[in-house]
């Protein structure tokens, strides 16, 4: 039997042979490269495995990790950074598992992507017949996603795949999962009218203009505040309307609060930035104007002692998701629409007379900000050995400066808190993070989807706790030969490494790892470069070398273990206990 398969580029259909056939393999690459998708993350395996050698031999790119959550956080980071679904392929039930964290932090954060994922027939799965690896996969994922569909003949793959497409695309963004089950890869059908069944998505994302009104209302808002703050979100970074939304800010005047995902849609350096200055513009703003930003726990939900007199404050919204507005605070002015829609319409009603926010409110931001990054300034310069998070972060500060193209990921708890404040951001989506979630372990899949999806050079910045969680896929950077440069902040542990077993046993304490670990010597093992530093000055020359190799490099860096704190700036989160104060004296040493 002769298959016909596609030798076109994406987003056109191939011409094959009168009386070919095709089958479910290629017809689901078909169907994704119609659609202008390129790149796949996987864990090849049983039944998926020859779909992904198909896929690399019709040219796409097929990147194997060495666990599905990682190929996940890959697919989710390549979704935020290209506005594409990013494509995660896994094997059935344990492989699917893994892949739906991921999915989940996708659709969390609001990035599209389309978890595959081979599954048993449902003849067996229906009466729990014992298949091999038996799982209703489509009813576990469908609570952890925006759709979740099931493919079972192949002249629906075109339709499928055009569904989570189109779910993943519109509205807010998300994740969807297909479910494919190993006997549809495998059924044959007329190659000619198989092409016939494949969907081109047209417009999945359209404009979503606010209605007049709501504009108007929105102005009047925002002409009212006297001392007025806007806050970027992640959302506003995913839109990709950069100059809009810088001109939108410039034109107001206001002070900017970017979330940390949101860090260079205007550089950190720009004037208007009030990072340095957060407890103030918090606490004294009357008026606050949301952008691609969600008042939920990384906001403090808008509410508490850090946002000043509680209902002294008014919200204007843009949110493409009407549900999103009231959802912790009064909106009083909600924008319902795309970000760049929104600001456009914004500008054309504001015109060429906006009055700016008087110098006394912008000049009080101003001198805060300025006082307090006068204030860090020395601690970022010190070369202290062992080091602190303060010297090393200073450190990577200046290498970001001198190479600002560069994409930073960054997890941890002390790792992930104190760069997002320290290290400065330039240019858009230049920084990827754990996101809404919180999320332990995207490290790796962020960095490698970083490097492959831009080409860019990538610097992660990873607590040795956070890099547990993804420390094998640093095989997979130096398989692929990427230019991703990894620095360890080694302090032994989680969140301190100098913790105490508070029954005095032998077991150590629950929060410490093996002293001195050399996490250098795991990349020299992989053929990539390994380097052991242990001052600010040593860690600034292997960062600037690895970015002039461009190889696979991780940079062990020991940081002194009594640096840090329980649970980095989210230490209010973790439930406290009045009888453990009284009863283990240690516990009063981590607060």
């Amino acid at each position: 039997m002769a298959v016909a398969t596609a030798t076109t580029s994406s987003n056109e259909k191939a011409s094959v042979a009168p009386g070919s056939q095709t089958d479910g393999f290629h017809l689901l690459i078909d169907a994704l490269r119609l659609n202008g998708i390129e790149t796949i993350y996987n864990v090849p395996g049983i039944p998926i495995t020859d779909l992904g050698r198909y896929a690399q031999a019709q040219g796409m790119r097929v990147l194997s990790f060495r666990h599905e959550q990682h190929a996940g956080y890959a697919a989710a980071a390549a979704g935020f950074l290209t506005k594409k679904p990013g494509v995660c392929m896994t094997v059935s039930a344990p492989g699917f598992l893994n892949g739906l964290t991921a999915l989940a932090h996708a659709t969390t954060n609001c990035w599209p992507m389309i978890l595959i994922s081979g599954s048993s027939e449902r003849e067996i799965v229906d009466l729990q017949r014992g298949d091999y690896e038996e799982m209703d996969q489509l009813a576990i994922a469908r609570p952890h996603c925006k759709a979740a569909y099931r493919i079972l003949h192949a002249e629906d793959i075109g339709l499928g795949v055009a569904r989570a497409i189109r779910a993943a695309l519109t509205g807010r963004p998300g994740g969807v999962y297909l479910d494919v089950p190993g006997a549809l890869l495998g059924q044959v059908m007329d190659a000619a009218e198989g092409q016939k069944s494949l969907i081109e998505v047209v417009d999945p994302s359209p404009a979503s203009v606010p209605g007049p009104d709501a504009v108007s209302r929105a102005v009047e808002v925002l002409k009212s505040a006297k001392k007025p703050l806007i806050i970027l979100g992640k959302g506003a970074a995913y839109a990709q309307c950069d100059d809009k939304v810088r001109q939108l800010v410039e034109t107001l005047g206001f002070p900017y609060l970017p979330m940390s995902m949101a860090k260079g849609l205007l550089p950190d350096t720009h004037p208007q930035c009030s990072s340095a200055a957060r407890s103030l513009v918090l606490k004294d703003s009357d008026c606050v104007f949301l952008i691609g930003a969600r008042l939920n726990w990384l906001l403090s939900h808008g509410q508490g002692k850090s946002w000043g007199e509680k209902g002294a404050k008014k919200f204007v919204q843009i949110d493409i998701e009407p549900s999103e507005m009231d959802s912790n605070q009064k909106i009083s002015a909600p924008l319902i629409g795309d970000i760049e829609s929104c600001a456009t319409a914004l500008l054309d009603a504001i015109g060429d007379n906006w009055q700016k926010p008087s110098e006394e409110w912008t000049g009080a931001v101003r001198d805060k900000v300025e006082g307090n990054i006068a204030k860090m300034a020395p601690r970022l310069q010190n070369n202290n050995v062992p080091m602190n998070y303060q010297g090393a972060l200073g450190a990577l500060k200046r290498a970001i400066a001198e190479n600002p193209d560069t994409i930073v990921v960054n997890e941890g708890a002390n790792a992930l808190d104190q760069a997002r404040s320290i290290v400065d951001i330039h240019k858009p989506r230049k920084r990827l993070d754990v996101g809404t979630w919180g999320i332990m372990g995207i490290g790796m899949g962020s960095a490698v989807a970083a490097a492959v999806e831009t080409g860019n050079q990538v610097l992660a910045i990873e607590g040795d706790s956070a890099f547990g969680f993804c420390g094998m896929e640093i095989e997979t950077v130096c398989r692929y030969n990427l230019p991703v440069c990894i620095v360890i902040m080694n302090n032994n542990g989680i969140y301190r490494g100098d913790g105490e077993n508070w029954s005095g046993g032998e077991d150590p304490a629950t929060t410490v790892f093996v002293e001195d670990s050399r996490y250098d010597m795991m990349m020299q093992a992989f053929g990539g470069v390994g380097v052991h530093v242990t001052s600010p000055d040593e860690l600034k020359q292997a960062v600037d070398a690895a970015f002039a190799s461009r190889k696979p490099t991780l940079i062990n860096a020991v940081i002194d273990p009594a640096a840090g704190k329980e649970s980095g700036n989210i230490g209010n989160l973790n439930p406290s206990s009045v009888v453990a104060q009284e009863r283990y004296p240690q516990a009063k040493k981590i607060k």
